[in-house]
């Protein structure tokens, strides 16, 4: 038995006239009544009582009929669930992004998404560049927000540049640069920096010899964090300086004073990753509202 039996039988069934139920199927009326036939072989008893003139469904047949509609309504329900979850209408996005890089970008990328997509549950991974690759290595994430790493990293991934992140340095607000508008990047070498832990964030420890190897200028890491909120607090504090994104600043408010680094470091690329196979059609639709957001940031600063 087939579902194509059961649509011609229901079919039949509601127009009492094989002709018309022929004729809005769109298939022959001989087509047509060899199917009904060919199921009621199959089932083994009489669905209609045929004459010359009518065709009536038997008492099996009515009881049959309610249980075809049910079937053919639960097929389609299940094909229409399936078909929303294959092109991502709903079900869950499992989105990796770096916590302080990401500040300005994510909410409103979320927000967008959530009003194209809203049946799709976004799940949220604050996690470092390699637990982010690792998760979309290994099915976890869909996709990625982070900076951009070294090609070698990248490997079996694709990225996309969302943005640029220009990079400055965190001073308490007591400090006494922080009446400067501008700081030698000489004299940032000479401060106590705050940084993150290299074994969590190896990728920030390669940005500070990024930036100040060239200029052959040694520098002293006098604590490392494992967290944003610890390391802000350790600025806070006074124990020292930090050479961050400037987007942290929408985290901090006052509590920290955020100055230019002279000459200006190369900023960081923002974008995202996914696996090189391709994206799935929810992550997509996130991609392109990521792209979006990008574009109106960039048209604002």
């Amino acid at each position: 038995m087939e579902l194509r039996h059961l649509r011609y039988f229901v079919a039949v069934a509601e127009a009492e006239n094989v002709s018309r139920a022929a004729l809005k199927l769109h298939v022959s009326q001989p087509g047509i009544s060899r199917q009904i036939r060919d199921l009621e072989d199959e089932i083994g008893f009489q669905l209609f009582e045929r004459s010359a003139k009518s065709i009536r469904l038997t008492s099996a047949g009515k009881s049959f009929l309610t249980e075809a509609r049910a079937v053919l309504q639960r097929a389609d329900e299940a094909v229409k669930t399936a078909r929303a979850i294959a092109t991502g209408e709903v079900g869950e996005l499992h989105v990796g992004y770096a916590g302080s890089p990401t500040v300005r970008l994510l909410p409103p990328t979320l927000r967008a998404f959530q009003v194209e997509s809203p049946q799709v549950r976004v799940r949220l991974h604050d996690l470092s560049t390699e637990e982010m690759l690792a998760g979309l290595r290994g099915g976890k994430l869909q996709i990625a927000l982070m900076v951009c790493p070294t090609p070698n990293v990248l490997r079996g991934m694709r990225f996309a540049e969302l943005t640029n992140l220009p990079i400055c340095l965190a001073v308490a607000p007591k400090d006494p640069l922080a009446r400067s508008r501008s700081v030698p990047l000489a004299e940032v070498a000479k401060q106590p920096l705050i940084g993150f832990s290299r074994s969590d964030y190896p990728d920030y420890h390669e940005l500070l010899e990024n930036i100040f190897r060239p200029a052959k200028l040694k520098i002293r890491v006098a604590e490392e964090h494992d967290s944003v909120a610890s390391l802000i607090a350790a600025v806070e504090s006074g124990a020292g300086a930090a050479v961050v994104t400037e987007s942290l600043s929408c985290v901090t408010g006052a509590r920290l004073k955020f100055l230019r680094i002279s000459p200006e470091p190369k900023p960081l690329i923002l974008g995202a990753a996914w696996v090189k196979e391709g994206l799935a059609p929810a992550a997509e639709r996130f991609l392109q509202c990521a792209r979006k957001v990008a574009g109106e940031l960039k048209r604002e600063a």
